[in-house]
């Protein structure tokens, strides 16, 4: 029963993880792209306005992926199941998105909507925030490709 209970889990576990990512592909490829070519009072007046909505997108997906991760990766352990260790391996490096975001996205992000920033500054910053990000989308990436060997058994 908890071998079907950890595939289950698993299975939706890797399909959150995927739209999170996904999610993220898209911001990185597309959003911040288009950032970088706002001037600094026009970023400032967008992100006042997007920005919270973005917050109310991600916050949601970043959390559920997370716990669905780590509590697939607890389940399996426990039921020893033969890809526990790769969702175990995925349940960290999802734990590791979220470090990275108390690293460095909460405090970029105060400061994007206090615009607590110099016009000068704007452009390095953003190419800071798009670093940190594609740092980001590569540990989901590697999670998510971690994830669907733990359920094809192969890890």
């Amino acid at each position: 029963m908890m071998n079907s209970l950890c595939e289950i889990l698993q299975f939706l576990s890797t399909f959150v993880l995927g739209l999170f990512i996904g999610a993220l592909l898209a911001e990185g490829a597309l959003l911040v792209p288009y950032w970088r070519t706002l001037s600094p009072e026009q970023f400032f007046s967008l992100h006042k306005v997007f920005g919270p909505r973005l917050y109310r997108f991600y916050a949601p997906l970043t959390i559920t992926a997370t716990l669905l991760m780590v509590s697939t990766a607890i389940v399996c352990w426990l039921a020893e199941h033969p890809g526990r260790m790769a969702t175990l391996i995925a349940g960290v490096l999802t734990l590791s998105m979220i470090a990275i975001y108390f690293l460095y996205f909460r405090g970029a992000n105060a400061k994007f909507a206090a615009a607590s920033i110099r016009a000068e500054e704007l452009s390095p910053e953003l190419a800071r925030w798009a670093k940190w990000h594609w740092l980001r989308v590569a540990v989901g990436i590697i999670a998510f490709a971690v994830a669907l060997l733990g359920q094809s058994r192969w890890l």
